[in-house]
């Protein structure tokens, strides 16, 4: 009974600290200041944050010179190092990539990947890098490339936007552009197409399950590690989904990706390609467009450029699309 009272009072004790920690985080008008808070660390301000939480971290790096330390709850092990400054950037991730393994807590945190390029290290990582790259520069997967995407564009995306601009329905373009690079990435990788994409938006299950990955994935980054797995081994909050997500992958990979392949590695592979090409890309395209209805006169000079020099066999000669989406 003495154990159970002692557990109240630091239990109250906490939420005592939460509640102040919240309060002087309204009263303060430095929403990019991350505090260091007794015992709680810089945790209470990214929690009142939630709500705009990609425009604050934008601040609190403007800040900080695109730079900051994160000190989470004690004993957490949540630490973590923040930047978004490009020179940093390169220089773990190409210039000096040896010297930053990504660790077993990595592999740990991103389990749903297994063995795939993105939660591989070391050796394992270099070499799924070279045969990569062979793949994706060889000749036959070049032209695999633009056919599928020629095609892809004027059966689906094309007659989407057509529908979606004579109707004047609004769209999630960043949803569409995710479809679309899922639906090619799984024509690429393989050899079937999704049909994630069409005039009627369907609901596409590989989605709401990468969805629900990424969103656990991102809260496992902020709790301990003890903690997760206990709401993973009991199947509750996000950690219900990232099961739901894991059973969804190994289904589809055993019984309609890779069938008749039971490889775990080669499901792991795949899988980590297919995240990955829906992803990274879909963002990219999301901002690139977002950037030209900015910027209206950029648009011009690509409708010009793209007139002129067109050719699906040689894209090598637009020149400043290339040059507007590498800015």
């Amino acid at each position: 009974m003495a154990m159970i009272g002692l557990f109240g009072v630091f239990i109250a004790f906490i939420f005592f600290l939460v509640f102040q920690c919240f309060f002087l985080c309204k009263k303060s008008h430095n929403v990019a200041l991350l505090k260091n808070w007794p015992f709680l660390g810089m945790l209470p301000g990214i929690l009142f944050n939630i709500p705009r939480i990609f425009d604050w971290l934008s601040e609190v790096h403007e800040a900080n010179d695109m730079t900051f330390a994160f000190k989470g709850p004690w004993y957490s092990g949540t630490d973590m190092l923040f930047t978004v400054d490009p020179r940093n950037i390169n220089h773990m991730l190409s210039s000096n990539f040896p010297n930053y393994p990504k660790g077993p807590e990595f592999k740990k945190i991103f389990d749903i990947l297994g063995d795939g390029i993105v939660a591989a290290d070391m050796e394992l990582w270099e070499d799924l890098r070279k045969s990569g790259h062979a793949l994706f520069h060889h000749q036959n997967f070049l032209k695999l490339t633009v056919s599928s995407t020629t095609s892809k564009l004027k059966n689906d995306l094309v007659p989407l936007l057509d529908q979606a601009a004579e109707e004047n329905i609004f769209i999630d373009l960043q949803d569409v552009f995710q479809r679309f690079m899922f639906d090619t990435a799984s024509i690429l990788m393989t050899g079937y197409d999704q049909m994630s994409l069409s005039t009627e938006i369907p609901g596409y299950e590989f989605g709401e399950a990468a969805d629900f990955a990424e969103e656990a994935i991102i809260y496992r980054h902020l709790k301990p590690v003890i903690l997760w797995r206990l709401q993973n081994l009991i199947g509750v909050g996000v950690e219900r989904k990232m099961r739901t997500a894991s059973e969804f992958f190994n289904n589809t990979a055993k019984y309609k990706l890779l069938k008749p392949s039971n490889d775990k590695f080669v499901r792991d592979v795949v899988l980590s390609l297919l995240v990955a090409g829906r992803d990274t890309s879909s963002s990219a395209h999301t901002w690139f467009f977002w950037l030209l209805s900015k910027h209206p006169q950029v648009m011009t000079k690509i409708r010009q450029e793209i007139n002129a020099k067109f050719d699906p066999t040689d894209l090598e000669k637009l020149v400043y699309l290339h040059a507007a989406l590498s800015e």
